[in-house]
C-alpha cells in the first residue's frame, strides 16, 4: 500500500464558485483520489479557501464589509457547495488559520535557508487612490511582443508568452480604470520573488485559467468511497505519515485562482 497525498489548489473566498472552477480542480483531483483509494492506497486530499490577497480586499470594499468577513462567508458558501457535490476532502481548512501560518512560514524558510528562493527587488504597480499594490493580472494592456490587446500583466493569452506588468503597453488597471501614471517602483525586498526570466521568449502555451474552489473544514464525509474520512479539524496538523515511509504526492494541475 502506498501512502498518496493529492494537493487540490485553493480557491479565492471572495466570491461563490462556478461550475467551471469545480471542472477544473474540483473534479479531476477527485477523480484521481477514488481512483487511488480503489487501488487499496492510503489517501490524504487536501485543500481550503485562500483568504489572503487583493480580489479578497476589492470584493469586501465593494460589500461594505472587512476582509475577514467577507472570507467568513464565502469560506462558508464554497464548502457546502463543493460538500454537495460529494468532493471526497480528508481536510479542507483555510488560509487564516495558525497552523497554516506556521507551517508556510516554516516551508518558506527552509526554501530561503536551503538557497531556493532569494530575497531581491521588483517594481510593482501600486494604485495612487488606495495606495494598494495591484496583482499582476489585474493589469491589462497591449502585448509587447504580438501586440494584442488585452494581455495580462502575467501573460497573453494570444500569443501564450509570459510577461511583467511593466512590459505591457499602455497598462490599465482593471479596478478602477487608472493608467500608467499610477505605477511607481517598490524597493521593499521580497523573499517569494519569481526565478530570473529566461534570456529568449518561446512561445509557449498559456496557463490554464481555471479558478479554485474547495470545500469546508470536515464538512465533506465521502459519500461513495468506502474509505473513512480522516482528520476534519481545522487546525489538525497536515504533517502525515512520520514512520519513514515514502510519501507520493501528486499535485491538482488546476491552473491559477480566479
Amino acid at each position: 500500500m502506498s501512502h498518496v497525498l493529492v494537493n487540490v489548489a485553493w480557491p479565492y473566498a471572495n466570491g461563490p464558485r462556478h461550475i467551471g472552477h469545480v471542472a477544473g480542480f474540483g473534479v479531476p483531483s477527485d477523480v484521481y483520489a477514488r481512483y487511488e483509494r480503489m487501488k487499496g492506497n492510503d489517501v490524504l486530499m487536501v485543500s481550503g479557501t485562500d483568504e489572503h490577497g487583493t480580489p479578497i480586499l476589492v470584493e469586501a470594499e465593494k460589500e461594505g464589509l472587512t476582509a475577514q468577513e467577507l472570507a467568513n462567508r464565502y469560506n462558508r458558501v464554497i464548502a457546502k457547495d463543493l460538500c454537495d457535490l460529494g468532493l471526497s476532502y480528508d481536510l479542507f481548512t483555510r488560509t487564516t488559520t495558525g497552523n497554516h501560518e506556521h507551517v508556510v512560514q516554516e516551508l518558506f524558510k527552509q526554501c530561503l535557508q536551503n538557497g531556493y528562493i532569494y530575497k531581491g527587488t521588483q517594481k510593482v504597480a501600486i494604485s495612487p487612490s488606495t495606495g494598494r499594490t495591484l496583482p499582476d493580472r489585474y493589469i491589462e494592456g497591449e502585448c509587447p511582443i504580438c501586440h494584442a490587446d488585452g494581455a495580462r500583466g502575467d501573460q497573453c493569452d494570444a500569443c501564450g508568452n509570459e510577461l511583467d506588468p511593466d512590459e505591457l503597453i499602455n497598462p490599465v488597471s482593471k479596478i478602477n480604470g487608472e493608467t500608467r501614471a499610477s505605477r511607481r517602483p517598490n524597493t521593499s525586498s521580497s523573499t517569494c520573488r519569481r526565478s530570473p526570466r529566461r534570456t529568449s521568449r518561446g512561445s509557449r502555451p498559456a496557463r490554464a485559467g481555471a479558478p479554485t474552489s474547495s470545500t469546508s473544514p470536515s464538512a465533506c464525509s465521502r459519500k461513495s468511497s468506502p474509505a473513512p474520512s480522516r482528520a476534519t479539524s481545522t487546525g489538525a496538523s497536515p504533517y502525515r505519515w512520520r514512520d519513514g515511509s515514502t510519501i507520493r504526492t501528486r499535485s491538482c494541475t488546476c491552473g491559477s485562482t480566479p
